[in-house]
């Protein structure tokens, strides 16, 4: 029978059963399936399916659509913890990656995509809000930066285990996806029965919410999803078409990513805690808008593979820095509206990933510089609106036009 405790009595817990314990298992858990699948898409898809850019635009574009229905996490935490929903949603996610190269085909792939895609979408959504509840505003950017960093040690893990042994014991698609989702399966079943069920001090509310005063967030949401999309679909495709990187190359540029992840994401945390949201936020996006126009000249200039692969890793890096993006909206939020909103905002975030991959794959056939071209300008836009944030986000000082219109008049 489950065990209920309130996160203040949780502290009397021994320190693996608690819920930031549980955060940190959760943090291992997901990167091992989704990051192992992720590493040998771009391989399995050209080299065992015959995916073009069109192709692999699809299947992002089918990615992505349980981001976009990622709302439905509302309907179903009327009837479920979201606690519970976040391990099954690791459940599913681990499930699919395990059966992945088993079904081969455009259809099975696409299928398969789908049911992890659910798992791993509701899983993030569910996460979120979990990491806002438990954590103290205070505490939060600091311990975000170590769930980053726990993801990326867990990944490291998984590509050493995939760059040691890929050609060493001619390893197959079929082998390194069942490891890699069967692990994440055992880990979220192992915390289903582990851990009590944490109460949260503030109820939730199980309807939508939409707020007036939440615009600057669902903005940044918006444009943070669309940006995404260039780096997820397509600069480790450019990697894989324009420079032919076999499955242990590709792999072996991510280990530098997670290293750097690991070394980097706790004191970026640091960074947004002494910073702030607003000064962090332009940093990332300024950085993203000067790797993407970069990423255009390996195109237009004809700049070789060891220029890309170091876009890849800065990109990565200033990726990092989105925890402020969720730091901001702790700051400003009630603490009522956490669940409901990070469901909302995820939905958000994945409107243009319905449609941006299949046309930026259209276009890639004519022109991939143009594909970073657009993501430049996302990013400028992104940039245009982090001005847009207070030094010292508040509720009722969501934007910098709110702390004005509150100052007293001298």
């Amino acid at each position: 029978m489950a065990q209920f405790i309130t996160l203040e009595d949780a502290k009397r817990l021994p320190f693996w059963r608690r819920p930031i314990a549980l955060l940190f298992l959760m943090a291992l858990a997901m990167p091992i399936a989704f990051n192992t699948w992720s590493a040998l898409l771009n391989n399995f898809v050209v080299e065992v399916a015959d995916f073009d850019g069109a192709d692999i635009g699809l299947l992002h574009t089918i990615r992505e659509i349980p981001g976009f229905f990622a709302v439905g996490v509302i309907a179903i935490i009327i009837f479920m913890r979201e606690q519970v929903l976040g391990l099954v949603s690791l459940i599913l996610l681990g499930v699919g990656t395990a059966i992945t190269a088993q079904f081969p085909q455009m259809g099975g792939i696409l299928a398969l995509t789908m049911l992890s895609s659910i798992g791993f979408h509701y899983y993030e959504t569910v996460n979120q809000s979990l990491q806002l509840q438990w954590l103290k505003i205070e505490d939060a950017p600091r311990m975000l930066g170590w769930l980053m960093a726990a993801a990326s040690f867990a990944t490291l893990i998984a590509y050493l285990a995939i760059v040691g042994l890929w050609e060493t014991l001619n390893l197959s698609y079929n082998t390194v996806y069942m490891v890699g989702g069967g692990i994440t399966v055992v880990i979220a079943v192992f915390a289903m029965f582990a851990y009590p069920q944490f109460e949260a001090p503030t109820p939730q509310v199980k309807k939508m919410v939409l707020r007036r005063r939440y615009w600057l967030y669902y903005a940044m949401q918006f444009m943070a999803g669309a940006r995404r999309q260039v780096f997820m679909v397509f600069a480790g495709f450019m990697m894989v078409e324009k420079f032919g990187y076999d499955v242990h190359e590709i792999t072996t540029l991510y280990l530098i990513n997670l290293v750097a992840n690991m070394v980097f994401a706790p004191l970026l945390g640091r960074a947004v805690g002494y910073w702030g949201e607003r000064r962090a936020l332009i940093v990332e996006y300024a950085g993203l808008m000067v790797i993407f126009l970069a990423y255009g000249g390996v195109y237009w200039l004809g700049w070789g593979a060891l220029i890309a692969a170091i876009l890849y890793v800065l990109d990565h890096m200033f990726f990092a820095l989105a925890l402020a993006l969720k730091t901001y909206f702790q700051k400003i939020a009630d603490p009522a509206d956490i669940a409901p909103t990070a469901a909302v905002a995820f939905t958000i975030n994945h409107i243009a990933a319905v449609f941006l991959p299949v046309m930026l794959g259209l276009l890639w056939l004519v022109s991939p510089a143009a594909v970073f071209l657009l993501a430049a300008g996302m990013a400028g836009i992104s940039l245009c609106l982090a001005l847009l944030i207070p030094r010292h986000p508040a509720p009722g000082h969501e934007t910098i036009f709110a702390a004005r219109l509150a100052q007293p008049v001298q």
